[in-house]
This record gives C-alpha cells, sequence and structure tokens, in this order.
C-alpha cells in the first residue's frame, strides 16, 4: 500500500517538474504531492544549506526551526554524514531537536546537487511512532536523486 501511493506520487511529481529546474519550485512541488499521498505525513519540507548551517526552506505543516546548525538534530544529523536518518521514536534520539510536539518519528534524507554537494534535508515528520522504514527511504532517495542530482539544477541559496 504505501509503495503503491510512493509510486503514484513519484508519477505525479515526474508530470509536473518535467523540464523544471528551480530548486524552490521542485522543493514547493516535491512537498505538496506527497503531503497529499501519504497521509501519515504530519511535516514536509526542505532545510537548504546556507552559510554553513541549514535554513528553513519550502515546507508544509507547523512551523518548523529556522536555523539548524550542521552540530544539532537529525537534520544536522543527515547534513554532517550525508546519510539518511531514520529515528523511529523522537524521545529515544537524543539528539532530536523538538520544534513541534506532536512530532513521534521522522526521517531525513540528504539532497545533493549534480556535483555530489549537499545543498539541503528532506525532513519528514510523523504523529505516529515508527512511521518511515525502508519503502520511505528508498522512495525518497529515489526522488531526491532524480529530481536534484540528475538535472540542471538552478541554485538559489549557497
Amino acid at each position: 500500500m504505501k509503495a503503491e501511493k510512493y509510486k503514484q506520487a513519484i508519477e505525479e511529481i515526474n508530470a509536473i517538474l518535467d523540464g523544471e529546474s528551480n530548486m524552490i519550485l521542485k522543493m514547493s512541488t516535491i512537498n505538496c504531492i506527497l503531503k497529499i499521498h501519504l497521509d501519515y505525513y504530519y511535516w514536509v519540507g526542505f532545510y537548504c544549506v546556507n552559510n554553513g548551517e541549514l535554513l528553513v526552506g519550502p515546507y508544509q505543516g507547523t512551523l518548523g526551526c529556522l536555523h539548524i546548525s550542521f552540530d544539532r538534530g537529525v537534520c544536522g544529523r543527515a547534513a554532517r554524514t550525508a546519510e539518511t536518518q531514520i529515528v523511529v521514536d523522537v524521545d529515544a534520539d537524543s539528539q532530536h531537536i523538538s520544534c513541534d510536539a506532536m512530532t513521534q518519528s521522522e526521517i531525513v534524507i540528504p539532497v545533493l546537487n549534480p556535483n555530489g554537494k549537499l545543498i539541503a534535508v528532506f525532513d519528514v515528520d510523523s504523529t505516529s511512532i515508527g512511521s518511515f522504514d525502508e519503502i520511505d527511504q528508498g522512495y525518497l532517495e529515489q526522488i531526491m536523486k532524480q529530481h536534484f542530482q540528475e538535472s540542471t539544477l538552478v541554485e538559489v541559496y549557497q
């Protein structure tokens, strides 16, 4: 069921973003489509790399943290390691930053540009423990690679 929802979302994302190169438009569209198709997404958005820290970028949901340093939180850990982070229970992860008390689990995907440089992290929160797994990871990594690494990209943040 989860895989089918991702497949439908990816088909829609690909159709809308065909030929699109603007980073912000891509981010906004990906957020919107995924939040529509995956009902366990509570907060979804990008934190963009800017002057050595993560700044909240396009997102959907409640207010996100505005600034996150690379040495703080699950998003910072994903930025530092360039590895996807799956947190089954945020209360069990001492590095988790609580931007919203409703968050119970999260997944964070590093977003690289065509040169392999970190440009953002993609963060999804859920109000249920254990919402994210290898299915989410596989599809989300595919989306980020396809739309940010394998295409011409006009970056807004440096």
